[in-house]
């Protein structure tokens, strides 16, 4: 039986020239998801993070609160979808980051905002009417995230790890535990509205299944400080 944590990334700089990488907030959210683990695992852990820099940040910053000598397994298939590429070609504006954010900071409720246009860029990216105009489509981007998953179990089975750490994004999260309760792409991507900056989900590898253990868990977040959690 072994334990894995899929932890999604602090927050990123919305809205920055580039995205990919963690604002101030998301610097503390990773350092706080470090002190939860410095308490929760009694071992030193195997460790997986994406190769985009919000993954590689967040899991250097957690793992310097206890776990400092822990390689960091970088693995690509553990990349979030090109959601500035998909948001693009559901709108050419948002081309421009700054644009997107300019029009957030105009509306009452940039959160339901955002979550329309988020809804609607995916719904066309999942329809595969328009696959060929996508660098990755909906499906190729699952089949990519579920093989990586099974790769991790097949390499826990063989190490006999306990205890395995992934840092990646909240798509990526979305699709595994879309996965084992057998969701379809719609309710997948309702999951991944909801996935909070440095939360953590939680599997368990047991006679050669996975099983949802928790989602989402941030209670560590908003008992360190209620100003840290945050989903964008």
């Amino acid at each position: 039986m072994s334990t894995i944590y899929l932890v999604r990334h602090g927050q990123a700089s919305f809205g920055a020239e580039s995205y990919d990488q963690l604002s101030a907030k998301g610097e503390q959210q990773a350092q706080v998801v470090g002190d939860f683990f410095k308490h929760t695992l009694k071992k030193q852990p195997l460790v997986f993070a994406g190769s985009m820099q919000r993954h590689q940040q967040t899991a250097q910053l957690a793992l310097a609160q206890n776990f400092q000598d822990t390689l960091i397994q970088t693995e690509p298939a553990w990349n979030e979808f090109d959601h500035q590429h998909i948001f693009a070609q559901y709108d050419p504006r948002f081309k421009q980051p700054e644009l997107l954010k300019q029009d957030i900071a105009q509306v009452a409720n940039p959160r339901a905002y955002l979550a329309s246009i988020f809804d609607g860029a995916i719904d066309r990216w999942i329809g595969e009417q328009y696959d060929h105009e996508y660098h990755e489509t909906w499906l190729g981007f699952q089949s990519r995230v579920e093989s990586a998953l099974q790769t991790l179990c097949q390499h826990i089975d063989v190490t006999q790890q306990r205890q395995t750490v992934v840092f990646s994004s909240g798509g990526v999260i979305s699709v595994a535990v879309g996965k084992i309760l057998g969701l379809d792409a719609k309710q997948i991507f309702a999951l991944n509205w909801s996935i909070a900056n440095a939360s953590i989900t939680t599997l368990r590898w047991t006679d050669g299944r996975l099983q949802l253990l928790s989602f989402n868990e941030h209670h560590y977040l908003k008992a360190c400080d209620a100003e840290l959690l945050t989903w964008i």
